[in-house]
């Protein structure tokens, strides 16, 4: 069958157009279009009518994908600035003038259809896994294996991302210092709260999203984008701080330009690696693993489970368009 899943969340608004066999993604194709929806969402808590224009022009190019595509089903996700902002029927409402039905879901559930996009890579094995997106970070621990229940442990959506740290302390450009130890100070005071209450500690820690993908691509000198080398590459504290070094101090066209980086991604991507550095030290981590499959890939299994009459092994059910 063919699914297609858009997600648009915080900083970026993507489409995943997939064909699935038995259960499993054979073949795919994903567009991501930096939209930076949540820009302002945390001091003002409305979506800008820039932001809104920006999320429905891309999705007009994505309805265009997605007909051409014809597939059975399609599923809109909208996550933490939809979540947050007070005006999100006015996004939602230019949506379903596009003909796409869109939902905000909660983060447990953006929590869940990414734990289980990630999981495919390490059947039954127990791991944590990360996804610090925008305006939120969700962490959770637990292990699948094909054919058998989902099992979950310590779950938690925090409300902290790239977009809402750069709003809240990093206002210069270049940050200063002071402002970067405030932004790591609260980072490290929300995240800790999450791995004090976890238990014992899977041995892997999984992390998805624009963030540590683009650490990848900068830590390596990536100056053309190789989902292939990015996906289930390790990347260490080590080379996290080494990230943060070169691009402290510098304003964000100049960590545009540094190779890997994305230009619309610049002026969140310092934040975004705090909160990388935070996650790794409060949970006693020297490294984690990038993954490339993440709530997309959650989300075209669980299509593709409510196609089939099955039980969707996320225990949630979503609102599909044809």
């Amino acid at each position: 069958m063919r699914v297609a899943a858009v997600d648009l969340g915080t900083v970026s608004s993507r489409l995943l157009l997939a064909t699935i066999e038995d259960g499993a993604i054979v073949s795919s194709t994903k567009v991501t279009e930096i939209t930076d929806l949540g820009r302002g969402v945390d001091a003002t808590g409305r979506l800008s009518d820039d932001a809104i224009g920006r999320v429905l022009a891309a999705c007009g190019g994505f309805v265009q994908r997605i007909a051409d595509f014809a597939p059975d089903a399609v599923c809109t996700t909208l996550t933490s600035a939809a979540r947050d902002a007070g005006n999100g029927e006015d996004l939602i409402g230019g949506l379903e003038q596009l003909g796409l039905r869109p939902q905000v879901i909660p983060g447990q559930i953006e929590a869940r259809l990414t734990f289980y996009g990630v999981a495919h890579d390490f059947p039954a094995r127990r791991i944590a896994v990360a996804d610090s997106g925008g305006g939120s970070t969700e962490l959770v621990m637990g292990s699948y294996a094909p054919g058998e229940p989902l099992t979950l442990g310590r779950l938690q959506s925090l409300n902290i991302g790239c977009r809402r740290i750069t709003d809240r302390f990093l206002a210069g450009d270049p940050p200063t210092r002071e402002q970067c130890d405030e932004a790591s100070a609260w980072a490290a005071d929300v995240l800790a709260g999450y791995w004090e209450g976890a238990g014992e500690r899977p041995e892997r820690l999984v992390a998805v999203g624009g963030t540590v993908t683009t650490l990848v691509a900068l830590a390596n000198k990536l100056a053309v984008y190789d989902p292939a080398f990015v996906h289930l590459h390790e990347l260490t504290a080590a080379e996290v701080e080494s990230c943060i070094e070169l691009m402290s101090g510098r304003t964000a066209d100049e960590i545009a330009a540094l190779p890997g980086i994305q230009a619309k991604r610049a002026p969140v991507m310092l934040g975004g690696a705090l909160i990388i550095r935070e996650i790794l030290r409060t949970g006693g981590y020297d490294a984690l693993t990038v993954s490339e499959n993440s709530l997309l890939v959650g989300m075209a299994t669980t299509i593709s489970e409510v196609l089939d009459g099955q039980e969707p092994v996320i225990g949630w059910t979503p609102l599909l368009s044809c």
